[in-house]
């Protein structure tokens, strides 16, 4: 808005020049690009422009819901859920769900995780066997039918 002579406001219109008007496009097209790029390599290392499978969203009444963790034998002889998170283990459970194939694959890919726990927790019981679980969860009529049946998707022995 601008006061014209008379003290009345008027508004007033600045128009983009092709300069401007390029720039848009181009930062639109440079966008989609990255989102189509991380929604087809379907993997959160390109985030914020990653798969869109990450967003929650609804479960139908009968399906079944995986659930991926890892599990630790400890050199104390304990077995614990590894904390996926970066105060944790030093990685989110959204990059192991992410590369599970890759780990199922190759489960020496587990030994970051181990390797993060240690750097982390120093004085805490080490890792000394990890495994790779998915937990699944039926529903039948929106409801839990059963404890939930677990896999062994990989395992791996620590390295010193």
């Amino acid at each position: 808005m601008t006061q014209s002579q008379e003290g009345r406001q008027t508004d007033a219109v600045v128009r983009s020049g092709p300069v401007g008007k390029g720039l848009r496009v181009l930062v639109a097209v440079v966008g989609i690009g990255l989102l189509i790029n991380g929604s087809v390599r379907a993997s959160d290392d390109a985030w914020p422009f990653g798969p869109m499978s990450q967003y929650a969203m609804s479960v139908p009444d009968d399906a079944k819901i995986d659930y991926t963790r890892i599990s630790a034998l400890t050199d104390a002889g304990t077995t614990v859920d590894v904390p996926l998170n970066i105060e944790g283990a030093g990685v989110a459970r959204a990059e192991i769900e992410a590369r599970t194939g890759e780990i199922v694959k190759n489960p020496s890919l587990l030994q970051q995780v181990a390797d993060g726990w240690a750097r982390k927790h120093p004085d805490q019981p080490k890792y000394v066997k990890l495994e790779l679980i998915r937990d699944t969860t039926q529903l039948v009529k929106g409801r839990v039918e059963g404890p939930p049946t677990s896999q062994v998707l990989a395992t791996w022995e620590v390295g010193k």
